[in-house]
């Protein structure tokens, strides 16, 4: 099926030339009826001649008036056609030249507000120190002008407290946690015989503490890739990151007994970004992957160009999933049960942190159930 020809958009430019043009061409038609009801000819109707007996002479001169006459007649009835057909001409042509006019006149009152469209759209979360002081009278767009700068500053405001916020928890927040691990250490080194139940008690406080800063710094990271700058961007070998990723999780799959194909990583698959919030996401993925998968199961890991696009692919084994569910896993803290967390390791941030490292770069993460069973995940970066 052909597709529909698209109609052209109802910006404001046409309609305000809609409406200067019909305002031109309605004055210029009032203007050319006023002139021909100006320019007809004011006849009278003057009672016929009686009979006459002043004799031939006074005959001859009434005829000659009479033929005066309709030839003045004739020549205002000329006078009335052409003026009709100037005056239809000229609204033709008062037509055109109101359209154009409209035209004119509307992208000179829309100006500023294209100016404003443009400086608003370049501005983002990366540059909201900028405004755009459009200068002028003091007039409704002015108004605009300014109510949008006191927006961005608002913004700008609660960007840097969002950032400092997390500047601040990171320090404060790792230090109680350093404590709390410090005096569990002391406490079980002490020389004197240790309650077997002290030292059960003291593992799974570790084991808390460590799921605690696990929350911790996934946190941090996705509050980095969402408000953050890319401060140390640079060129990222994918196939060398994902090879370091797989090796240093060598005991992880060994233990799970998984199969690993990593015969899709091409050479040469490069990205421009942060080699910190990168190596995150890489790492996520195959966590992700390792996790929450079975026991002697496999895991396809793809690395390929696509045009413009660097494409890393990551391929898990398990149960079957619900496709509604699997398109909530880039939010944070969504899960898929208690079968994919049972194991305590995640946090549910997993997944988001990619989802915003990668739009932090420009990209975007898929998220898709396998027929068979398990998860795809597909994130596209910048080549």
């Amino acid at each position: 099926m052909p597709p529909r020809p698209r109609l052209p958009a109802r910006t404001a430019r046409l309609r305000f030339t809609v409406l200067y043009g019909g305002l031109f061409l309605a004055s210029g038609a009032a203007l050319l009826v006023l002139v021909n009801l100006v320019g007809l000819p004011m006849s009278r109707t003057e009672p016929a001649p009686g009979p006459s007996d002043g004799g031939t002479a006074l005959d001859q001169a009434q005829e000659h008036v009479a033929l005066l006459q309709a030839q003045l007649a004739d020549v205002h009835a000329t006078q009335s056609r052409q003026l009709l057909a100037g005056s239809v001409l000229a609204l033709a042509v008062m037509a055109v030249v109101s359209i154009v006019l409209g035209r004119v006149v509307a992208g000179r009152v829309l100006r500023p507000l294209r100016t404003i469209t443009a400086a608003t759209r370049r501005i983002s979360a990366d540059n909201l120190h900028e405004r755009l002081a459009v200068p002028g009278p003091a007039d409704e767009v002015k108004d605009l002008a300014d109510t949008i700068d006191g927006l961005l500053a608002r913004l700008e405001g609660a960007f840097a407290a969002q950032r400092r916020f997390v500047a601040d928890a990171s320090h404060e927040l790792r230090t109680p946690l350093a404590t709390m691990r410090a005096r569990l250490d002391v406490a079980v080194a002490k020389p004197e015989p240790v309650p077997a139940q002290t030292l059960t008690l003291a593992d799974r406080l570790r084991t808390d503490l460590d799921q605690v800063d696990r929350l911790l710094e996934g946190l941090l990271a996705l509050a980095r890739a969402q408000h953050g700058s890319l401060p140390d961007a640079a060129a990222i070998a994918l196939g060398d990151l994902v090879a370091r990723t797989l090796d240093a999780r060598a005991a992880d799959l060994a233990a799970r007994r998984l199969v690993v194909d990593d015969e899709g990583v091409q050479d040469g698959v490069r990205t421009v970004g942060s080699v910190a919030l990168v190596t995150r996401l890489v790492h996520n993925l195959i966590d992700n992957a390792i996790v929450h998968n079975r026991d002697g199961g496999w895991i396809r890991v793809e690395a390929v160009a696509d045009g413009r696009w660097a494409r890393l692919v990551v391929e898990s084994g398990g149960d079957l999933l619900d496709p509604a569910q699997v398109a909530r896993l880039g939010r944070p803290f969504q899960r898929l049960g208690a079968d994919r967390t049972g194991s305590g390791e995640g946090s549910g941030l997993g997944l988001s942190i990619v989802a915003a490292v990668a739009q932090a770069h420009g990209g975007g993460l898929d998220l898709a159930a396998r027929p068979e069973g398990g998860l795809r995940a597909t994130v596209r970066l910048p080549a």
